[in-house]
């Protein structure tokens, strides 16, 4: 479901000179449906540079970089912009949402974009909305405006609405007490068990034991420097 071959990536540094820096060559890694793999390695290895490389936020400088039937590496935006809306999903660190727009609304977004009658998606929404402890006085507020805890279920909520065939999780138990987090981690074993493919970055060691089927050390991409 996602496979990467021989992807390469660098950085032109345009206020130092024009200085290149070579982030990693050479990257492979396949996962496939049902599977997660964890990548790891230490701090400033690359681990965030491949996930958005895969995402397509970052141009691969060679290489194919596969998500079902499109390679992201050669994709067109609108090619992109379809993956994004109906297979691939993402749950980040941080919430980036529209302001004033209801946390109902944000979290049935993808529902809503794939063409779901309204209803069904506020729905769903709700449903997680609830599993995840986001209390339905704050249904009809703006997320902005909420604890970073509640803004990270918010995002977590809104990356599962959609049974997305690939998923990209960066750090999805941090900053969760032990309640939420366990939500979270049946959340991802749900996802595993109807067939996603997932890429993961854990530094929660449980969590990565508990969801992952495999590890992958991204220092093994050399060289070991990321942006």
């Amino acid at each position: 479901m996602i496979e990467l071959r021989d992807v390469s990536k660098s950085f032109t540094l345009h206020n130092q000179g024009g200085a290149v820096i070579e982030v990693m060559r050479g990257a492979a890694l396949r996962v496939a449906p049902g599977e997660c793999v964890a990548l790891i390695g230490e701090s400033g290895a690359g681990k965030s540079t491949l996930m958005r490389m895969i995402w397509g936020n970052y141009l691969a400088a060679s290489g194919s970089i596969r998500v079902g039937e499109t390679d992201v590496a050669q994709a067109e935006p609108r090619e992109i912009l379809a993956l994004r809306r109906e297979v691939l999903g993402y749950v980040s660190q941080f919430l980036r949402v529209v302001p004033r727009v209801p946390t109902r609304e944000v979290v049935a977004e993808p529902l809503l974009a794939l063409g779901h009658p309204g209803d069904e998606a506020l729905h769903r929404a709700e449903e997680l909305l609830t599993r995840l402890n986001i209390p339905r006085t704050l249904w009809g507020l703006s997320p902005t405006t909420f604890s970073g805890g509640e803004q990270q279920r918010v995002n977590i909520a809104r990356g599962f609405a959609h049974p997305f065939p690939a998923l990209l999780l960066d750090e999805p138990t941090a900053s969760l007490d032990a309640t939420n987090r366990e939500v979270v981690l049946r959340l991802i074993e749900e996802a595993k068990a109807r067939g996603a493919a997932i890429v993961g970055i854990f530094h929660d060691e449980e969590a990565r034991a508990r969801v992952a089927d495999r590890e992958v050390d991204v220092t093994g991409f050399p060289p070991a420097r990321a942006a």
